[in-house]
């Protein structure tokens, strides 16, 4: 049977794997055991804990009963009420903790009818008490009826509690005896593993390995291109024989084209190397490149010949050249000289056109300036006219207003002359009266008095008005001239602003003109500029070609050298 590398391994992993799934069930199971046991044991401890809590209820339900027989005080009763609640609760945890073990469960029965006899007893002695019957509650308490009850109670709580015991020391034993199979079992299958895993890593590394370091020594000298070292051939099946195999073979091959290569290196062209195989890269690019060599060489001995005969007359051209190339230079240096002269002219030609151009420009501005002053004049006079015309409209009514006051002074001597009459009437009537007219007289001085200030006021405003008369008519007056010189002065500022607007219209035709001409001449000067740079582009040209019909010189003459080198090493090679 032929085992490969891959199939011996996987044998080997199989095995120690097997095993430690052989350990870990049997740890699981172990530990399944431990945790069941450790349930049973803590239910043990729940139960015998239940049991000392009866015991304890019990004991303070009898210590409030005889606190309270003794006493008589309500306040000793607190134990005997928590303590007979709580039995009977204790009780019934108790059956259902030991309700998988038929003895527990009948000994809890039993306790049942002790209990309750037992905590009739208690209520017995209390009630009496409490009806203040001391001598009887003493005789039921000296009856040892009680007493027998708890003996028989902690009887049978003695006996669960021996039963759970046995019962947990039952438990412990068998959960010590899992613990201790279990790490025997975890002992001595990881012994086991670990043995069998170092037996198949030796054997694998002693079968596998050891062969796979050799070639990689082998492989390492080959890198570095040492193919003086040999490795033999391997009568083993699995992958590492077919390895050693391969890495005979690829290095008998290396030596092969080793070999031929040194032959080349030696200028014999005529080895021959055939490939391994179609997909044989390598060899084939070698026998390729063999043959191109032939090819080339072959093709290079042939043009060395033309290359010599070449190089003789591209040295006779080249000498040549140089002589029309240095001519030629002489020639455009001359006419870069004149085009020089003639582009200064065009640039001088060029700013005076530039200075007669911004020249009509600013006269051109001028004159858009003055036109628009003119309407600006124009468009002023208009308003000025139309506030001459608003102002007249201003004073005419202020005229016809002056009237109205006029009016209403008038309306005030009447009321100042007809308060004077009254006053003098009142003056009358008072006097008339005698004493008691007094004050009516008063009253009457007054009135007189207001209508001699009123009658003084209306005079003073009267000539204040007359004044107002005089001074508007003056106005009118002035206004209407005013008038009549703003349109005047309209009419001669209509007639200056067609003027400068014709004026501005030829400025700007000049200008226009102007502008036309500088750019004609800037046109013409970056023109020059433009030939100026040819001329100056076809100097350094023509000195460049001087310069390379100088250097083809030395080119060709070095070629010509090239051409029989080359002869010389192409003899060396054998085709």
């Amino acid at each position: 049977m032929k085992w490969n590398v891959g199939t011996k391994i996987s044998l080997g992993f199989a095995v120690t794997l097997a095993i430690f799934v052989i350990v870990g069930a049997v740890s699981y199971r172990s530990v399944t055991k431990q945790s069941e046991a450790a349930v049973w044991v803590a239910h043990t401890r729940e139960v015998q804990n239940q049991l000392t809590e009866l015991l304890s209820s019990l004991q303070d339900a009898e210590t409030g009963q005889r606190g309270y027989v003794i006493t008589g005080v309500e306040s000793y009763l607190a134990p005997y009420t928590d303590g007979s609640a709580r039995t009977e609760q204790v009780r019934r945890h108790i059956a259902e903790l030991v309700a998988d073990n038929p003895r527990q469960q009948a000994r809890v029965d039993a306790l049942a009818p002790l209990i309750a006899d037992k905590l009739a007893e208690l209520q017995q002695t209390v009630d009496l008490r409490k009806a203040r019957d001391f001598a009887a509650a003493q005789s039921v308490v000296l009856s040892d009826r009680g007493k027998k009850s708890m003996d028989a109670i902690r009887n049978l709580l003695r006996e669960m509690n021996v039963e759970e015991d046995e019962l947990l020391k039952t438990r412990a034993a068998a959960a010590q005896s899992d613990a201790r199979e279990a790490q025997l079992t975890i002992v001595l299958g990881t012994l086991a593993a670990l043995v069998i895993a170092g037996l198949a890593g030796f054997a694998i590394t002693r079968n596998i390995a050891g062969p796979l370091r050799n070639l990689t020594g082998l492989a390492e000298l080959i890198t570095v291109g040492d193919l003086s070292s040999s490795v033999s051939a391997s009568e083993r099946s699995d992958e590492v024989g077919a390895l050693t195999r391969a890495f005979e073979r690829m290095t008998r091959s290396l030596r092969t084209m080793a070999g031929a290569a040194e032959q080349i290196a030696a200028g014999d062209l005529r080895t021959s190397l055939q490939p391994q195989s179609p997909n044989d890269m390598l060899g084939n690019a070698f026998a390729r490149m063999t043959d191109n060599l032939r090819r080339q060489i072959g093709g290079i001995v042939e043009a060395a010949a033309v290359l010599g005969s070449a190089a003789s007359e591209i040295v006779a051209s080249t000498a040549q050249f140089a002589s029309g190339a240095s001519e030629s230079a002489a020639a455009v240096s001359e006419t870069t000289a004149t085009v020089e002269e003639i582009r200064q002219t065009a640039q001088l030609a060029n700013q005076k056109a530039k200075a007669v151009a911004d020249s009509a420009l600013k006269a051109v501005q001028i004159s858009h300036n003055g036109r628009k002053s003119t309407e600006d004049v124009v468009a002023g006079m208009g308003r000025i006219r139309t506030q001459m015309e608003a102002i007249a409209e201003s004073m005419m009514r202020l005229s016809e207003q002056s009237q109205t006051i006029g009016q209403i002074i008038a309306t005030v001597e009447d009321l100042a002359a007809q308060s004077n009459l009254l006053a003098v009437n009142a003056a009358i009537e008072a006097a008339k009266a005698g004493e008691h007219g007094k004050g009516f007289g008063v009253v009457a001085q007054e009135v007189k008095s207001l209508a001699e200030q009123s009658r003084q006021a209306t005079d003073r405003v009267r000539s204040i008005l007359s004044d107002i008369q005089k001074a508007t008519t003056s106005a009118v007056m002035a206004t209407e001239q005013g008038g009549k010189a703003v349109e005047a002065g309209g009419k001669q500022t209509e007639v200056a602003g067609e003027s400068i607007a014709a004026l501005s219209g030829s400025v700007t035709e000049a200008a226009q003109a102007a502008t036309q001409i500088a750019a004609s001449s800037q046109q013409q000067l970056v023109g020059m500029d433009q030939v100026v740079g040819a001329m100056e582009s076809i100097k350094q040209a023509s000195t460049q070609n001087v310069a390379s019909a100088k250097q083809m010189e030395t080119a060709a003459r070095n070629l010509s050298d090239l051409g029989q080198r080359l002869n010389q090493l192409v003899e060396s090679y054998t085709v």
